[in-house]
């Protein structure tokens, strides 16, 4: 029997770089087998040349790198300058759609299309967004980010960005699955709590990421305890990743946690985990891929021990490579090449798109 293709190892953990240029700490790390991606933040931007030329150097290192950024408009927005446009938040466009739906449904399109033609001809290949969660007025972390407190205004509107992302070549990520929008505590200071049962919960908030489990090609899980479910924050739940987002929605995209390093992000059972163990629990929950943020700066020992950590555990045996959960991660880069900056702006669809966009 001939044997057949290797299988591609599983690269789950995405972590980020230190500033405007790699460092040889960068470069080693990049190179890791386990690392799947990169994320950039605003310190990773001087200009479009610098960018361009970055993200060249990491697919240099590897081709299949996913380079991703939190890119979604308004308030999160990390590139602003020297040429990209300045793209409304998600609210702006819920408030369009009292007004008229179709220009906004229109808009939303134009606001998927600019976000993520501008980010490709940059070299990024991939955006965490659109937000799903609904406006409930209260949110410290939400607010603006969302498009409207109606699950079925928020399927709509996030429907058409994710058809404008996909006409330029990205995919996308809903987030923060089931729903961030109830709670008031921020999760990057806070763990949030959400007392309600499972029934409104499924009912409301998490009826986008029903309603576009076929079109979704991400999700990002919520750090908020929700514990009439479960006990654990549902980044860290295998009752909400996999009986309720794979099994009840039939989602067959890539699963990311959210930021490692966040407050909220490694509270399990009442204990705070380590960068490694908590990577270890989204894992085995559902999570495809683990995501450790803004912890290259100054020498990066917190990261260089979160790898040697990972490393050990999967020499251990406390984890596993998973075929698909890597076809997932593979899935997510972009199919064919991205035009350059002077060939995106002269294009007529780029140009009547970002005069939609001005709404």
């Amino acid at each position: 029997m001939t044997a057949g293709p290797a299988a591609r190892p599983h690269a789950p953990l995405i972590i980020d770089v230190a500033a405007t240029e790699l460092n040889n700490a960068d470069r080693r790390r990049l190179a890791n087998p386990l690392v799947g991606g990169v994320i950039h933040f605003a310190r990773n931007w001087q200009d479009r040349a610098q960018m361009t030329a970055l993200n060249a150097e990491i697919k240099a290192i590897r081709p299949d790198l996913l380079i991703c950024v939190d890119h979604e408009g308004g308030r999160v927005q990390r590139f602003r300058t020297d040429g990209f446009t300045h793209l409304p938040s998600m609210r702006v466009l819920g408030e369009l759609w009292m007004r008229d739906a179709m220009r906004a449904t229109q808009a939303a399109t134009a606001v998927g299309q600019v976000l993520a033609g501008e980010l490709r001809a940059c070299g990024v290949d991939f955006s965490f967004a659109p937000v799903l969660d609904l406006d409930y007025g209260g949110s410290s972390v939400i607010g603006s980010r969302s498009f409207h407190r109606d699950p079925r205004v928020v399927a709509l509107l996030a429907k058409s960005v994710m058809h404008g992302m996909l006409q330029m070549g990205m995919r996308n990520c809903g987030k923060h699955f089931p729903g961030h929008g109830f709670v008031q505590a921020d999760s990057h200071v806070e763990i949030p709590v959400d007392k309600r049962g499972l029934k409104t919960i499924l009912d409301d908030d998490a009826r986008p990421y029903d309603w576009l489990s076929g079109t979704l090609g991400a999700v990002m899980p919520a750090h908020v305890i929700y514990p009439k479910v479960d006990k654990r924050p549902a980044g860290f739940s295998s009752k909400w990743l996999k009986a309720i987002l794979r099994q009840r929605f039939a989602f067959g995209g890539a699963v990311f946690s959210d930021d490692l390093s966040m407050e909220a992000g490694r509270y399990i059972d009442g204990r705070l985990l380590s960068f490694t163990d908590a990577a270890l629990a989204a894992l085995d929950a559902g999570c495809d891929m683990a995501l450790l943020c803004n912890q290259s700066i100054g020498e990066g020992r917190l990261l260089d021990d979160f790898l040697e950590g990972f490393e050990a555990a999967a020499r251990a045996g406390r984890w596993q490579p998973d075929a698909s959960s890597e076809a997932r991660r593979q899935a997510l880069l972009p199919q064919g090449a991205a035009p350059d900056w002077p060939t995106l702006v002269a294009s007529r669809g780029y140009r009547d798109a970002r005069r939609t966009v001005d709404v």
